[in-house]
């Protein structure tokens, strides 16, 4: 039987040496993982300390007076740059690391998307979901009555053709005097502000420069999607006119009416900001250079739905086509063409539903309140009444109906039928005025406010060592 050898001291002691070495070995690479590990999370832990403060100096005014979270870039120097940023960043501890900025987000990109995806959170913040829900049915009024507006155009223009076609193949025309579709034509042609504004209320003078508005300059640009860092969500239309309603003033501001005429004082503090123009709401609507220029553009606006509402109303009044039948029958004696007589009365009806508009649109501007739907109670002008619309003596104010809409309600079907991006750029630009006139901070640009943003960091460990990372904040 052979027996095995038996290890040598000196064989044996040679190899517990090497496992001590390698035990060594192993604990030191662990050590110095562990130590390359510490190093890297106290450099990630400057960086998230270092833009955590930066994204803290946000712009305190503009969170004041409308809810917008947002870091100036220029740090009131009126001129943006990134190596701004780097250089707070470095001073709230981030030093010794260069940094490249991977994705950039601005409050006016995508069409004013960040501005709209902070008004939609402030209001569910503000009123939750029940307000918006609330609107639901109403917008689906607003966009009927949008939709119906084309409808209400075409039967006029065919019904005008109707008659006139009648006209010539009997080779007569109209007569002129007690003819209230005359009288309608000249008021179609006048200044339509002339016709509905209070006599005891100025338009305002108030205009801007279109071209040096953040809707119509070149702007500073934001880069790359965020999509993958945080939720995105336009604000719907309903979402935005809320935060406009809050936020804005109008020629008109609700109570006006029941305060007294000629009262101009707006309602609530938070309309009470000062811009370059007066009428904010009509220019969100609108967009055009003056406060005469939006407030006519948006009556004629308002005349539209007005008009669709209130002919649809009077084609179910059999008492109103009974009239307008008869006045037109009384008109046509001398033609004695039953033909005529019909196309005249139509004619009448669309008359009479523009001269109810003309007095509701006074009703608005003055203060108060006209129903969306009218019915008999609700009805203002008599046909008789058409005759002396516009003329120097007459003044038809309209009356105030309970339960009716405000002009600054009708101002909110409005702003939900106008494109959501063109009326988040128009906000951007009342809010720009109002910081740089009303506030003073003349240095202020919009497209200057950064609301999202990723860095790529580098920085060198020890002993050749580079260590790289990304970090990402946003305002949400």
């Amino acid at each position: 039987m052979v027996r095995p050898a038996k290890a040598l001291p000196g064989e044996m002691t040679a190899f517990l040496a090497l496992i001590f070495i390698l035990l060594i070995a192993f604990a030191g690479s662990l050590m110095e993982s562990a130590s390359i590990q510490s190093a890297k999370n106290y450099r990630r832990a400057d960086m998230n300390r270092a833009i955590e403060s930066v994204f803290a100096e946000y712009q305190k005014d503009l969170l004041e007076e409308y809810e917008l979270f947002a870091l100036e870039g220029s740090y009131e120097s009126g001129s943006y740059s990134e190596e701004k940023v780097f250089d707070r960043l470095a001073y709230y501890g981030a030093s010794n690391m260069d940094h490249t900025m991977a994705r950039l987000q601005l409050l006016t990109d995508d069409g004013g998307g960040p501005f709209l995806s902070q008004v939609s959170d402030w209001v569910k913040y503000r009123y939750g979901l029940d307000k918006l829900e609330g609107l639901l049915g109403s917008a689906q009024t607003w966009k009927s009555q949008d939709e119906g507006i084309r409808d209400y155009q075409e039967q006029e223009q065919e019904g005008s053709r109707e008659l006139s076609s009648l006209l010539e193949e009997q080779e007569q025309s109209l007569p002129s005097e007690d003819n209230p579709l005359e009288t309608v034509e000249q008021l179609k042609q006048s200044p339509l502000l002339a016709l509905v504004m209070p006599k005891d209320r100025q338009v305002s003078r108030k205009q801007i420069s279109l071209a040096e508005q953040p809707s119509g300059r070149a702007l500073q640009q934001g880069y790359g999607s965020f999509e993958d860092v945080a939720e995105q969500g336009e604000a719907s239309r309903l979402a935005l006119g809320v935060y406009l309603m809050d936020h804005f003033s109008s020629a008109v501001p609700e109570g006006t009416g029941t305060a007294g005429a000629g009262q101009t004082a707006l309602s609530g503090e938070a309309k009470a900001l000062g811009s370059g123009l007066d009428y904010q709401l009509e220019y969100v609507v609108s967009g055009q250079a003056s406060d005469a220029e939006n407030l006519e553009k948006t009556v004629q606006r308002l005349l539209l739905i007005r008009l669709v509402s209130n002919f649809a109303y009077i084609q179910t009044d059999s008492a109103k086509r009974a009239e307008a039948a008869a006045m037109a029958a009384t008109l046509c004696t001398l033609l004695a063409v039953p033909a005529i007589i019909e196309a005249v009365t139509q004619a009448f009806l669309f008359a009479w539903s523009f001269g109810e508009s003309i007095v509701d649109l006074r009703a608005l501007l003055k203060g108060s309140r006209v129903p969306l739907v009218k019915d008999s109670e609700s009805w203002q002008l008599q046909l008789s009444g058409l005759l002396t619309l516009g003329s120097e003596d007459e003044w038809n104010e309209g009356k105030d109906t309970q339960g009716g809409m405000s002009y600054e309600e009708y101002l909110q079907i409005l702003l939900f039928l106008t494109d959501t991006d063109e009326a988040a750029m128009r906000s951007l630009d009342l809010i720009e005025q109002h910081m740089r006139l009303g506030k003073g901070l003349e240095w202020f640009r919009i497209d200057h406010c950064i609301t999202k943003m990723e860095l790529d960091s580098s920085c060198s460990l020890r002993r050749g060592i580079t260590y790289s990372f990304s970090t990402y904040f946003g305002y949400r």
